[in-house]
């Protein structure tokens, strides 16, 4: 199995936005989880990196949290995507639709002039 990919900076609020997006409310091994499993276990996934990136997040009021039961009974914060953050995920799409339309020009076969 190749190694796993380090989160690309940038990329991880895009993710967590998404997650919750799709999937609404989650805790945080909940949104590490899918953001795992989508990602088909390429990326290494931090934790140190997780929730620091969540808490900027809820700060910047692009999510809120909640403490809530979890599924085994356990006390656990759970976030969810607000108002906000689904302006926030728009804007952050469309800048990577950009980029990644600009770093594909650059990476296309060149043709003879």
């Amino acid at each position: 199995m190749p190694d796993k990919q380090d989160v690309k900076q940038g990329t991880l609020s895009l993710m967590i936005l998404t997650t919750l997006e799709v999937l609404g409310s989650l805790h945080g091994y909940g949104i590490a989880r899918r953001i795992e499993e989508t990602s088909k276990n390429r990326l290494a996934l931090n934790y140190g990196t997780l929730y620091p990136a969540l808490l900027k997040l809820e700060q910047e009021g692009f999510i809120a949290a909640e403490w809530k039961q979890s599924e085994n009974n356990r006390r656990a914060k759970y976030y969810a995507l607000t108002p906000a953050g689904r302006k926030q995920l728009a804007r952050e799409r469309r800048e990577w639709h950009q980029t990644a339309d600009l770093i594909a020009a650059f990476l296309a076969p060149k043709r003879e002039a």
